[in-house]
């Protein structure tokens, strides 16, 4: 069986390691744009989805193709990738001090039929001052994640506690991967 992580991601490639021991790394530019009144849980789910399909109209459907995405959401609203320095410590005051929920959407396709769902975890910030936020995206870590920081790497400083499962804040639920691999392989 082979199968396929439709991601660059080196967190979902370690994660899904757990799980799987031999994958291929093929991803497809797709676009991540969501509809305004679609929900960061849903949206999290649809782009996985997107992402996989992609994949699997280059490789057909004989594989195995794991897919995922991930968005925080604070009050409902989407907390992405920041597109600069500015929008990333914006980002981080708005998370100093309160919780936010971190949605993983996964997405597993094979034998021309798809299995998604999505795992969230609460994610309680401390509060953060001003000269924690500013040294934390001059480290440049928060430049590549979804609401501008990485629980695994600098981000983990400012969490107080989690209610859910920690790989789904790094960006791939391993217990959802597993549950989604094993309906697909039924």
């Amino acid at each position: 069986m082979r199968y396929i992580l439709a991601s660059k991601s080196p967190r979902r490639r370690e994660l899904l390691g757990e799980i799987i021991d031999s994958f291929d790394i093929i991803t497809k530019e797709v676009d991540e744009s969501l509809p305004k009144d679609v929900h960061p849980r849903y949206g999290v789910e649809m782009l996985a989805v997107r992402k996989g399909s992609a994949v699997v109209c280059e490789v057909g459907t004989d594989s195995v193709v794991i897919s995922s995405d991930t968005l925080v959401e604070l009050g409902g609203v989407p907390l992405g990738k920041p597109k600069d320095t500015e929008d990333a410590k914006a980002m981080l005051r708005m998370l100093s001090g309160k919780a936010h929920n971190v949605h993983t959407g996964v997405a597993v396709q094979f034998g021309g039929r798809c299995y998604s769902g999505v795992a969230t975890t609460a994610v309680y910030f401390r509060k953060m001052t001003e000269n924690e936020i500013e040294e934390y995206v001059a480290s440049g870590d928060p430049m590549d994640k979804a609401g501008s920081y990485g629980i695994q790497s600098g981000g983990g400083k400012f969490v107080e506690k989690i209610d859910g499962d920690y790989d789904t804040v790094v960006g791939l639920s391993v217990a959802l991967t597993k549950k989604l691999i094993d309906e697909a392989l039924k």
